[in-house]
């Protein structure tokens, strides 16, 4: 079947090429959430980066750039100098008043746990902190940026997210080559373990037969040929999964004429190793026919290190790739959490 037309552009944008309106990404969020990581990835994708800069000097930066050649990245956060939410929101709209610039506002979130953890195990002093302890300095901190998470375009929350995870989402929004408006990211997961933060759409497989209890499936996962199969033959898997396709088809095009650059799609189960892993497999497969840019993940193999043992010649090798992206940025994020602002 031919793809919709709105999903897929016959002609590469070239990313060196003048662009009609300049791009500038601002930066902010809670320290320690992952800002000089996001900007770093920024950087990697081909803007111009610019850290800490004091909300006075932003107008002439932008003057002196040019953003519609090579787009502008910005890290605006509570360690400038002169910054409030309310000129920060001021600029922001002033900016946003120029019909030739393209700005996007992105907020990093995290859970006060994992910031606290941060801080103490790198032994960070928190910039709201001087006088107080951390905990009452990320207080302090998420009441003063709660105005600028209210006016963001793309709210990220970095909890559970690894270095890799963040560039991920940043290069699904950000990228500059436009070949597919819309990139697609399929992840599976366990309900046990929580949602996935970053999901768009949430669709629950629980109620399809479970491998789990059959014991010679129990040791494999969702990629196993064996699993998928007892999976399919469940009597309600085909009017579910042509429905979930059914419901995706019209969805699609429309968030890409509105503009939505990146989708998370969160297939969950109980375990997060059978029902889930296939369903995600099998969608994955299906967007990519539809001609999406389509990246997937099984966040539970992934986390706990699970081999792929009977999976078929493209998913196994799927996986070991995955896998070995994933290892890779659980060692960047050790080496790293010095430097996560």
């Amino acid at each position: 079947m031919k793809p919709p037309d709105t999903l897929i552009s016959d002609v590469p944008t070239d990313p060196a090429a003048p662009s009609a309106r300049g791009r500038i990404v601002l930066v902010t969020g809670m320290s320690g959430a992952g800002m000089s990581v996001a900007l770093k990835a920024l950087e990697d994708l081909g803007y111009e980066a610019v850290d800490n800069l004091r909300l006075s000097l932003v107008p002439a930066l932008i003057r002196q750039a040019d953003p519609k050649r090579r787009p502008l990245a910005l890290v605006i956060d509570s360690r400038t100098r002169d910054f409030s939410a309310q000129n920060f929101l001021d600029e922001l709209e002033e900016l946003r008043r120029d019909g030739d610039l393209d700005v996007r506002l992105v907020f990093l979130e995290c859970g006060d746990e994992v910031l606290q953890r941060r801080f103490t195990e790198t032994r960070r002093r928190h910039p709201l902190a001087e006088d107080r302890t951390v905990p009452d300095g990320i207080q302090r901190e998420r009441a003063l940026l709660f105005p600028l998470k209210e006016e963001a375009d793309v709210t990220i929350d970095t909890t559970q997210l690894s270095i890799h995870d963040l560039r991920r989402i940043l290069s699904g929004h950000f990228r500059r080559d436009a070949q597919a408006a819309l990139q697609v990211f399929v992840t599976s997961f366990s309900f046990r373990q929580g949602l996935p933060r970053e999901a768009d759409l949430v669709f629950d497989v629980r109620f399809l037969t479970n491998p789990h209890y059959d014991p010679e499936l129990r040791p494999l996962t969702g990629l196993n040929p064996a699993v998928a199969a007892r999976v399919e033959s469940d009597p309600d898997f085909p009017a579910f999964f042509g429905n979930l396709t059914e419901l995706l088809r019209p969805l699609l095009p429309r968030y890409n004429q509105e503009g939505k650059s990146y989708l998370t799609i969160a297939i969950g189960c109980t375990g997060g190793k059978h029902r889930s892993v296939f369903i995600a497999e099998r969608l994955a497969a299906w967007l990519k026919d539809q001609g999406l840019r389509v990246n997937l993940s099984h966040r539970e193999l992934e986390r706990l290190g699970l081999r792929t043992a009977g999976a078929g010649p493209a998913s196994s090798q799927q996986a070991n790739n995955q896998q070995a992206g994933s290892q890779q940025a659980n060692q960047q994020a050790n080496h790293q959490a010095n430097h996560q602002g």
